[in-house]
């Protein structure tokens, strides 16, 4: 869109300067809507909400340490225990409020057929809540890959 004057200069010359009029135009009307809608964002209800001077309950969750050797004998926190008493014991700690985390540490070298039955006798009782105790690999010195899984 050629800018042309109305100047006897001839028709071959332009304008040079920029018509600022629908620029400020512009301006205005944007200023406006923000002038409008600026309050409207910033609305807020004010509520009085209560005061509580009350102490939180500070609840340490109780801890089943449960341990298996490679010959495959049990420990109850540090303590042995045959494997049919662990049901039992299990059904105990399930009624618990609230109820304890079951930890279980089991050797490399323990059966998994071993693992399956204690972690089926703690299903069957109730228990929610079992996890492995596991040793984090060594690391690996630069420029070596970590070993894979299996061997």
């Amino acid at each position: 869109m050629a800018f042309g004057s109305f100047d006897s200069k001839g028709p071959g010359t332009t304008m040079s300067e920029i018509n600022m009029v629908p620029l400020i135009d512009v301006m205005l009307v944007l200023l406006v809507i923000f002038i409008i809608t600026a309050p409207l964002l910033s609305h807020s209800i004010r509520i009085n909400v209560p005061q509580v001077t009350a102490q939180p309950v500070e609840q340490q969750p109780k801890v089943v340490d449960l341990a298996i050797d490679p010959s495959g004998a049990v420990f109850w926190n540090e303590q042995p225990v045959a494997l049919e008493d662990l049901e039992s014991r299990f059904a105990a700690e399930a009624g618990a409020d609230p109820q304890p985390e079951v930890r279980i540490r089991a050797d490399v070298e323990t059966r998994y057929g071993e693992l399956a039955q204690i972690m089926g006798a703690a299903r069957r009782a109730g228990m929610k809540r079992l996890g492995f105790v596991t040793q984090p690999a060594p690391a690996a010195p630069a420029g070596k890959a970590a070993p894979a899984l299996g061997g």
